[in-house]
């Protein structure tokens, strides 16, 4: 409620007169991932490790939540996604994470936490109107906040390591959006991305929506995410791909 309070106020304070709209969005993500991560620790340089393939980590599904606000051509969100992998294998050679030497045949148990936080200003540049279809073009502005962990253990020889990372992403990109008979059926386009020295987050989506009522929306769609995190001692290299459901409420 305070975040919606305070998207509130700034959307009456700096927007002008017009049609406005508040809603909340929550979807369920299925996506499939690959991901690589290296983690040194006091010049001890640590190896490049295959989440799945070495560390046995498997596929999971998310959830998301968003909030709204739209007013004239401008549009704010505000979401968050909690992505959270786990997994448990017998390693097949010898690994080094963050110092800490996990030897061959060590049964080992591995967790990956990737909290993501958005923040997303959307301009509608250009709204196109008939009786029946609509279509609009959007530019981006998207600040993405990544609150992350990576952790090794190894129960059976008392070995265990974790990291935490941080990366605020500024993002920009372009979105389209197409209703069809008077938006019962409506299609919707995003990507936004940015590359910066040795890192990098890209990130898209396109679905469907359903109105079978007013205020509310049903979608169906497919999302990837491709990230790329140099810092420091820590590296991952990841890409989540897959379909989502969801639900929008509306007013």
């Amino acid at each position: 409620m305070t975040v919606v309070f305070a998207l509130t106020l700034v959307f009456s304070v700096v927007m002008p007169a017009g049609a406005f709209e508040i809603g909340a969005r929550g979807l369920y993500w299925l996506p499939s991932f690959k991901a690589d991560i290296k983690v040194d620790s006091g010049g001890v340089a640590g190896n490049t490790i295959d989440l799945k393939d070495t560390l046995g980590v498997k596929d999971e599904s998310f959830p998301s939540f968003e909030v709204f606000m739209g007013h004239g051509w401008h549009h704010l969100n505000v979401a968050y996604t909690p992505i959270a992998y786990s997994g448990s294998t017998s390693l097949s050679r010898d690994i080094t994470f963050k110092g800490r030497i996990y030897t061959a045949s060590s049964k080992v148990d591995t967790d990956l936490k990737l909290r993501m936080f958005d923040l997303q200003y959307r301009y509608t540049l250009l709204d196109f109107e008939n009786l029946a279809v609509g279509f609009s073009f959007d530019v981006i502005g998207q600040v993405k906040y990544i609150d992350g962990e990576a952790r090794i253990n190894a129960p059976a020889a008392n070995v265990s390591a974790g990291a935490k990372f941080h990366a605020p992403m500024l993002m920009v990109g372009l979105g389209t959006h197409v209703g069809i008979l008077h938006d019962l059926i409506e299609a919707r386009i995003r990507a936004t991305g940015m590359a910066y020295s040795n890192s990098y987050l890209y990130e898209a989506l396109g679905d469907l929506s359903l109105t079978p009522f007013p205020f509310l929306d049903i979608h169906a769609g497919y999302k990837i995410i491709r990230l790329k995190i140099d810092q420091g001692d820590v590296f991952l290299n990841s890409e989540f791909s897959g379909p989502y459901v969801g639900l929008t409420v509306s007013f």
